[in-house]
């Protein structure tokens, strides 16, 4: 072998460690690479699933009951009574989007007189700041109650019978509403929804005719515009009109439509509050007229004073008639005194008297009611 041919194979040899080496190299690098990049990916899945678990949010109140009423003709009504338990869950799609529900189950048992209810349901989407719009089922915007009625925000163990029985609370349409901020504290709501579907079997009263989005008739919309002025701290003045061309959904043709004008104020200033609500309905046709039901209307004043951060006291008095169109006697009246206690402002525990005076032949009932609440 001559000289040139030893020195290229010796050069060769040489060469062969320091290849094998930079090929290890280059694999090392590729499979840290690789594994950079699946812990971006590993990362980039748990950080969008932590955001989604942060986006979406739960929480509940419930109120647990105690009536101890008499009837002057000599029955009672002692219940004791889980009368609301109530799940929220909400989530926020992004800064624009967001979806909020509320499952209500009422009286515990289901299987007795207990319902379990679905109450909201909707996608809410902000167009502005000052704008948004909202498409389900929806509370309505309509009374004080109706869209704050968790048990620690109001006095009594019950809700008032006024919105109860003439708004009626709580009232849950499917539809679309459009929500627009004003200057000055003003703010205007507008509806298209779903409506009641009541008839002459419940002498037309309105509460009977609340249908809850389920399988509910639609052949007669409803139309509802409120305007709601917030430009003092402490205090709402609200207006808000309903409308729908035919209360019975064409199921009565001697009835027609219903249109519900509502008013109320609350104020607070300092440790006093009142609340100050009316609310009258006009149904036409011949079907209400005949019944007094053409005419259903109610209202009360509530004066509240807080004695201090945990203890309150308030009185109510109540008046509300669901056949107020004829001259017969048929409006209920309620006088309501009682105290609130919180001992977190989250929790109540809730004590009050009704003394209730009733039309000629109806049941009235006088006693005492204790409840407790809460909401988180």
């Amino acid at each position: 072998m001559n000289i040139v041919i030893q020195r290229h194979i010796t050069a060769l040899a040489l060469l062969i460690p320091i290849a094998a080496s930079a090929a290890d190299a280059t694999l090392e690098q590729r499979i840290e690479s690789l594994e950079a990049q699946l812990e971006a990916v590993l990362g980039s899945a748990q950080t969008t699933t932590q955001h989604n678990y942060q986006r979406t949010s739960f929480g509940s109140y419930g109120e647990l009951h105690l009536n101890k009423l008499k009837n002057p003709n000599g029955s009672a009504k002692d219940e004791l009574d889980i009368h609301r338990f109530v799940l929220f869950m909400s989530h926020d799609f992004d800064d624009q989007t967001r979806f909020i529900s509320e499952l209500e189950v009422e009286h515990s048992d289901t299987g007795s007189s207990g319902v379990v209810v679905l109450e909201q349901a909707y996608i809410e989407y902000a167009m502005n700041e000052a704008m948004r719009i909202r498409a389900g089922m929806m509370l309505m915007p309509l009374g004080i109650l109706s869209e704050t009625h968790e048990p620690p925000t109001f006095y009594g163990v019950e809700r008032n019978p006024v919105e109860v029985n003439i708004i009626p609370t709580t009232w849950s349409e499917g539809g679309v509403m459009l929500s627009k901020r004003l200057q000055n504290g003003l703010a205007i709501d507008a509806a298209l929804t779903s409506g009641l579907s009541t008839t002459a079997a419940s002498n037309y009263a309105v509460r009977a005719g609340r249908q809850n989005a389920s399988k509910a008739r639609a052949t007669d919309a409803a139309y509802t515009g409120r305007l709601k002025w917030t430009g003092i701290p402490g205090v709402e003045l609200a207006a808000a009109l309903h409308h729908q061309s035919d209360i019975t959904q064409r199921t009565d043709a001697s009835a027609g439509a219903a249109t519900l004008y509502e008013t109320h104020a609350v104020v607070t200033r300092g440790a006093f509050g009142m609340r100050l609500l009316y609310a009258g309905w006009r149904l036409a046709g011949s079907g209400p007229a005949a019944l007094g039901a053409d005419r259903q209307n109610g209202w009360y004043a509530e004066p509240s004073w807080r004695l201090s951060e945990r203890w309150g006291v308030f009185a109510r008095y109540n008046s509300w008639d669901n056949r107020a169109g004829d001259s017969s006697d048929s409006r209920f009246q309620q006088t309501d005194l009682g105290m609130n206690f919180w001992p977190h402002p989250d929790v109540v525990v809730k004590v009050d008297y009704q003394n209730q005076r009733a039309p000629s032949g109806q049941s009235e009932y006088d006693g005492l009611n204790l409840g407790l609440g809460y909401q988180f």
